[in-house]
């Protein structure tokens, strides 16, 4: 072997190394013989590197896996009696392999059993049984071997294949996973189960390691073996007994677990369960202590999470049997759990709370399908709802300013809570409204003195009601008169308690939520709108000193006054003094700290449209506030216009740049408040966008930062063009030529859209313009795409695969708009040009979506010109180009009919041809059937 190159495989080798070393690897995978070279190194212990030894098995694995078939019997032979070799060795070194090189070993050993168990290797396992026998390091490597066997014929997370092949490949490991499991059912699990019991015997005081390793082969295996071999006396009262071990029983746990899960006839399962129950009982496990070991009753809550769900799948099959007494006798043991369930539901570690959950929702579903429950039964509920409520409740340790891990978890685990809060509100909606308002009310009452968690969570559940009690579009406050005037008290409480002004974020945060989620309430009792106004608005919202509490004020802010539309009439000219101050565009000077980021700004900005937009004002006073709100953003977007182009310094540029586009986009923001019934028009605001129009085209022409200029004006235009219609038009030539001047793929690929946008909005409109500038946007796309790129830079061809299905679009529109004269008022040369693009697209490039597009174009190309009064030389170029690229697209090898994209463009290829027939008639068929075909060498009895 390459000694240099295996210098390379330790991880600390430098970079030149570590290639060698892969660069070797790979010439060793292709070389014919290297793998017997890296046999006798691990059979005769050459080196000591573990490194090394883990790179040989990496060869024999490949060889193994992808070139076993091209191997001579003797050859075959040798690999296993390598691995045996290997094996025989492991018991007499003096030290074992690290753990790396045993799984590995593990896997290649499993990747022979799955090759030659059925055919040449049937005594697989008795073979390394007679090895290794009971010596502990031999017996390690069984075990190992043993789960990497399980994993390749039922783990399901190993994806053994590429995507293509995917389904296929599939099914054929699935039958030969099927095969191999049935043939070891009949000649050697049972050998292999009494393996296991003697493993677990004979280590179970003495190796704890050995004995929890044997404890998994178990679980894994009994998913697939005969539950008989397992669920038996001797066995699970062994597992009973490591049950009581503290080494053990988190092993045993998830051992048992797996045997509860085991699919089975309903009885059996139920007398299984219930026989397990009263053991673990008599053992004294069922009472649980909060200072138990955590680990261990997170693995129990999850076993009796398995123990209950089994009983109420058995207790619904058995209902679905009509088999109704022995299902009342499996809802007796399901109640017998539920006071365990309990005590881990509550269990402060939110792990063991977390693994009940299934249980306890299940438990639920049962109890709503019950006609009538009993004292029991609507206790059990109760008990329920004040464990989730408890439960909800953050701990002191949450870090609200620097969420982490453990929060992220937290929120995770609220979002469990809240679907058994949901399923509460199937089972006893009365008793949850009741048990939430008698909490809430009591914790508002003293909320000055009351612990922030407790005050939140009070809010909290007031919120949660609103999915939990669902009803159409918001309407808690009207119908079902009980809960309407319960969620009513709620709600006057929370905005006249003054618990607004509690000094911690998360209640800061779910009071404004809260309000958001009842906006109804204030239709209700609209006196109310003032004082939550002014909680947005002050040092408790907008001005908070969290960034986290203001930013996220800023949306609900705007949602607010979006839903109570002319209940703000009276509030409006005030509120929009006092934000403001919220709107400045913040410059990129040193120093300026703004309140709110660009970002939040945009909902201030929208949240200030609506309010104008909505008002009751004349048109005259709408136009009067609109420009007030827009004319600060256009002063301010002139001045640092000309501080950008006189800007050295790149950095600086690019803070003025963000700061232009920012304008931009606030002014953009503003339009989305206008409406289908409230048009700019009606408001009389035309004129105010249309200076904004002026004042911002010039940064088209800025040479510095053009991207990031172009995009915002980009985006303003799509808006302008909605909102000013016909207005707009007079600034489209000039912005579209400065558009196109040096771009890149990316400019053009964002700016065909806004073409595409004004073509399918005005159409014949903009005909004239459209064939002016027709030919210079292609000029320019061409340009771009003919440009030489380095053959590895992925995305420089990505940009331009994006680029060509954008010009595809365009020509799509076009065509599409009825404006086809655009395209044939540009001369035959440039006509035959673009037409012989299309075909291009529609048949060179392995791009299924351009190619659908291609052949959209082409048969309304067909159907617009392909008649007898079609352009002269079309009906030659139809049956000379377009009929052979709908034959010759689908004859491609990367034409791939796996996949949905190229089934759609298959699609409307036939749809071409269609077309073709129609407008053409006989005389297609007779060319297909006389030139074309004959012409693909196609037989006469196919053609005909």
């Amino acid at each position: 072997m390459d000694e240099q190159a295996l210098l390379g495989l330790n991880p600390n080798a430098d970079a030149d190394f570590r290639q060698r070393a892969l660069a070797y690897f790979e010439q060793l995978k292709i070389s014919q013989d290297a793998w017997q070279v890296c046999a006798e190194a691990l059979a005769q212990s050459i080196y000591s590197d573990d490194h090394i030894k883990f790179f040989c098995f990496q060869v024999l694995e490949h060889q193994v896996k992808f070139k076993y078939s091209e191997l001579t019997e003797v050859q075959q032979q040798l690999i296993r009696e390598t691995l045996i070799t290997w094996l025989q060795a492991q018991m007499l070194n003096p030290q074992p392999e690290k753990t790396f090189i045993r799984n590995k070993a593990a896997q290649v050993f499993a990747l022979l059993f799955v090759t030659e168990y059925l055919t040449k290797w049937p005594k697989f396992f008795f073979d390394i049984l007679s090895v290794v026998d009971l010596n502990p390091r031999g017996v390690d490597m069984y075990l190992r071997i043993l789960m990497a066997v399980d994993a390749e014929l039922v783990d399901r997370d190993v994806v053994h294949t590429s995507e293509a092949s995917y389904y296929f490949t599939l099914t054929l490991e699935a039958r030969r996973n099927t095969l191999l499991k049935d043939t070891m059912r009949e000649q050697c699990i049972p050998s292999l189960v009494e393996s296991w019991y003697q493993i677990l015997q004979n280590y179970q005081y003495n190796n704890s390691e050995l004995t929890c390793q044997c404890l998994e082969v178990v679980g894994a295996y009994v998913s697939w073996i005969d539950l008989s071999l397992i669920a038996n006396e001797r066995f699970i009262n062994m597992l009973l007994g490591h049950m009581s071990v503290e080494v053990l029983r988190e092993e045993a746990c998830d051992c048992l677990f797996e045997i509860v899960n085991k699919g089975m006839d309903p009885i059996d399962k139920t007398k299984l369960v219930e026989s397990l129950c009263q053991v673990l009982q008599s053992a004294g496990l069922f009472s649980i202590d909060q200072e138990d070991d955590v680990d261990f009753l997170a693995r129990f809550s999850k076993l009796v999470n398995g123990m209950g769900q089994a009983l109420i799948a058995s207790w619904t099959k058995l209902i679905k049997n009509g088999d109704m007494k022995s299902a009342q006798d499996t809802l007796q043991a399901i109640e017998a759990k539920v006071a365990l369930m309990l005590q881990l539901l509550i269990h402060e570690d939110d792990d063991i709370s977390s693994n009940i959950i299934g249980f306890c929702y299940d438990y639920l579903h049962i109890l709503k399908q019950l006609s009538a429950l009993s004292d029991q039964q609507k206790a059990n509920v109760e008990a329920i709802m004040l464990a989730v409520m408890k439960k909800l409740t953050y701990d002191e340790e949450y870090n609200f300013e620097n969420e982490g891990e453990d929060e992220a978890m937290f929120v995770e685990y609220r979002k469990q809570l809240k679907l058994l809060l949901d399923r509460l509100a199937q089972v006893s909606p009365e008793l949850l409204l009741a048990s939430v308002r008698r909490v809430f009310n009591t914790t508002l009452q003293n909320w000055q003195t009351t612990r922030f968690m407790e005050v939140e969570v009070a809010i909290r559940l007031l919120y949660m009601l609103a999915e939990a009690l669902p009803v159409s579009h918001g309407a808690h406050f009207s119908g079902d008169v009980t809960k309407a005037t319960a969620l009513q008290d709620m709600m006057r409480t929370l905005v006249t308690s003054g618990v607004s002004a509690y000094q911690h974020t998360s209640v800061t945060l779910e009071f404004f939520e809260t309000v958001v989620r009842y906006e109804k309430f204030f239709a209700v009792e609209p006196q109310h709108i003032p004082t939550v106004l002014m909680a947005f608005l002050d040092h408790r919202g907008l001005r908070h000193t969290s960034p986290k509490v203001r930013s996220r004020t800023a949306y609900l802010f705007s949602r607010f006054v979006k839903s109570l539309n002319k209940q703000m009439n009276p509030f409006i000219e005030d509120v929009l003094n006092r934000i403001q101050d919220l709107m400045e565009l913040s410059p990129p000077e040193n120093g300026y700290q703004a309140l709110l980021s660009s970002d939040d700004q945009l909902f201030i900005y929208e949240t200030a449209g609506v309010l104008i937009v909505n008002s009751e004002y004349s048109a005259e006073r709408k136009q009067v506030l609109m420009r007030n709100l827009l004319t600060p953003l256009m002063e301010k977007f002139k001045v640092l216009l000309e501080k950008l182009i006189m800007a050295q310094d790149e950095d600086r540029q690019m803070a003025l740049a963000d700061c232009l586009n920012h304008a931009v986009g606030f002014a953009s923001r503003t339009s989305k408040a206008f409406s289908n019934k409230q048009t700019v028009k009606q408001c009389g605001c035309s004129e105010v966008y249309l200076d904004c129009l002026q004042t911002f085209l010039p940064a088209l022409s800025c040479p510095l930062q053009k991207e990031v200029l172009r995009s915002g004006v980009r985006t303003f235009l799509h808006r302008m063009i909605i909102c000013l219609e016909e207005e707009v038009l007079p600034f489209i030539p000039s912005a579209s030529e400065h558009m196109l001047k040096d771009c890149e793929a990316k400019d053009l690929q964002e700016f065909i859209p806004l073409i595409n946008q004004i073509t399918a909005k005005f159409k014949t409109q903009v005909s004239p313009f459209l064939q002016q500038m027709f030919m210079p946007l292609l000029h320019a796309i061409f340009e771009v795409l003919l440009l030489p790129a380095e053959e590895n830079d992925q995305s420089a061809a990505l940009e331009k695969q994006m680029l060509r299905r954008s010009y595809f679009a365009f020509l799509q529109t076009v065509t599409g708009s009825g404006m086809s004269e655009v395209i044939a008022n540009q001369g035959a040369e440039n006509v035959e040009r673009v037409l012989f693009t299309v075909i291009q697209g529609a048949v060179d490039y392995p791009d299924p979506i351009a190619q659908k597009t291609c052949f959209i174009i082409l048969s309304k190309l067909v159907e617009l010109w392909g008649g007898k009064d079609g352009p002269v030389g079309f009906a030659d170029f139809v049956y000379k180009h377009i009929v052979p690229a709908c034959f010759l697209a689908p004859l491609k090898q990367t034409f791939d009919l796996a996949d949905a994209q190229t089934v759609l463009a298959l699609s409307e290829c036939a749809v071409t041809l269609k077309t073709i027939h129609l407008k053409r008639g006989p005389e297609c068929i007779q060319y297909l059937q006389q030139e074309y075909l004959p012409s693909l060498q196609v037989a006469p009895e196919i053609i005909q």
